[in-house]
């Protein structure tokens, strides 16, 4: 199975505002909106895409899903909130194991750790709007392959 970490785009902090509502800034949307374009020219195309339901999680999913024409395929999924482990992730894939390809779109530390863990070890570091593919060769171990870590930058091209 194909996963695709997909980190959120910026999204400053507001005074007044929860966490989980914070939205993406306008410079965040409109990095995100480059960089699906970036996916879409990779031939990026998950079967699904899930997003953590916070709101800057969420808008970049539906910015990325529209430009890949997902919107369809797009869902907010809970476990996805900052706090997510390998143990969700163990769940996030039974549930979806008939799937090839899946996107997820969440948060930091959570990404880099599943990563590092889904890999074998070592340190990764998912920045704002940055996306990794890791190849699960083994699903009830969730061993894998970290095809490559793409930043924002590169992806904006």
């Amino acid at each position: 199975m194909e996963l695709y970490f997909l980190r959120h785009g910026d999204s400053p902090k507001v005074a007044g505002l929860e966490d989980g509502q914070r939205p993406l800034s306008d410079h965040g949307a409109a990095r995100i909106k480059k960089e699906a374009a970036g996916m879409a020219r990779l031939g990026v195309h998950p079967d699904l895409v899930l997003s953590s339901p916070l709101a800057r999680a969420r808008q970049t999913a539906e910015i990325v899903a529209q430009r890949l024409g997902l919107q369809e395929a797009l869902a907010d999924d809970v476990r996805l909130s900052p706090g997510f482990d390998i143990s969700a992730l163990a769940r996030v894939i039974h549930d979806h194991r008939d799937s090839a390809s899946l996107m997820l779109v969440g948060h930091e530390p959570d990404f880099s750790t599943i990563i590092a863990a889904c890999t074998g070890g070592g340190r990764v570091e998912c920045g704002k709007g940055s996306l990794a593919r890791v190849d699960i060769e083994r699903l009830v171990s969730l061993e894998g392959t970290l095809v490559w870590l793409l930043p924002a930058e590169a992806l904006e091209r």
